[in-house]
C-alpha cells in the first residue's frame, strides 16, 4: 500500500491558515486534518479536539517530556505542537494528512519528514495582513506590532518550502492547494 502524503500549510499569523484550511477540508473531505495541541486560550467558536487540543502549560510540557509531539514551538508566548502518533498512523494507512501549523513547527516537521509537501500561505500584502490581525479584535496594539515583525521574519524563510500560495481569495487559494495535491499524487517516485 502506498503511503499517504503529509501536506503542511504554514505561513505568518493572520494570513488565514485556519480559514483556508477549513475551506479546504470542506472541499476535500477525504483529507485527514491533524489537530494541533496548544496552550493558548480558545478564541470564540473554537472547540477542544476540533480546532485544537487546548492544554495547560504543565500538560504540554508533559507531552514534550514523553516525546508525544512530532514538533512543537513556542510562538508569541504560547506553545503549539503536533501529536506524533496520529500523523504517523494516518500516513502509514495510505491516507493524506493535512497539518496547518506555524512556520517554526513546519520547519521542524521538514527535518523529520523531508518528503512532506510544504506550502507557504502568503498574504496579498503586509498591509492586508495587518488589517486581518487587527480585524480579529482580540489583539493589543503591542501584540499586533510583534506579530507583524515576526511575520516579516517568517516570510524570509519561504525558500524552505516547496510551494507558495497567495491567499487573496479563499476559493482561489483552495484551488491552488488542491492542484498541488493532485500534482504530488501524479509524481513518478
Amino acid at each position: 500500500m502506498a503511503k499517504g502524503l503529509l501536506i503542511v500549510l504554514s505561513g505568518p499569523s493572520g494570513v488565514g491558515k485556519g480559514t483556508v484550511g477549513s475551506a479546504l477540508r470542506k472541499r476535500l473531505p477525504e483529507l485527514t486534518y491533524s489537530v494541533s495541541a496548544t496552550t493558548r486560550q480558545p478564541r470564540q467558536g473554537e472547540e477542544n479536539g476540533v480546532n485544537y487540543f487546548f492544554k495547560t502549560k504543565e500538560q504540554f510540557l508533559d507531552m514534550i517530556e514523553k516525546d508525544e509531539l512530532l514538533e512543537y514551538a513556542e510562538y508569541v508566548g504560547n506553545y503549539y505542537g503536533t501529536p506524533r502518533d496520529f500523523v504517523e498512523q494516518t500516513i502509514e494507512q495510505g491516507n493524506d494528512i493535512f497539518l496547518e501549523i506555524e512556520v517554526q513547527g513546519a520547519l521542524k516537521v521538514k527535518e523529520k519528514f523531508p518528503e512532506g509537501i510544504f506550502i507557504f500561505l502568503l498574504p496579498p500584502s503586509l498591509d492586508e495582513l495587518k488589517d486581518r490581525i487587527r480585524g480579529r479584535g482580540t489583539e493589543t496594539q503591542a501584540t499586533i506590532d510583534h506579530r507583524m515583525s515576526v511575520a516579516v521574519d517568517e516570510m524570509n524563510l519561504l525558500q524552505h518550502y516547496d510551494y507558495a500560495v497567495v491567499n487573496d481569495e479563499i476559493d482561489l487559494a483552495c484551488k491552488r492547494i488542491e492542484s498541488i495535491i493532485i500534482a504530488e499524487h501524479c509524481k513518478v517516485r
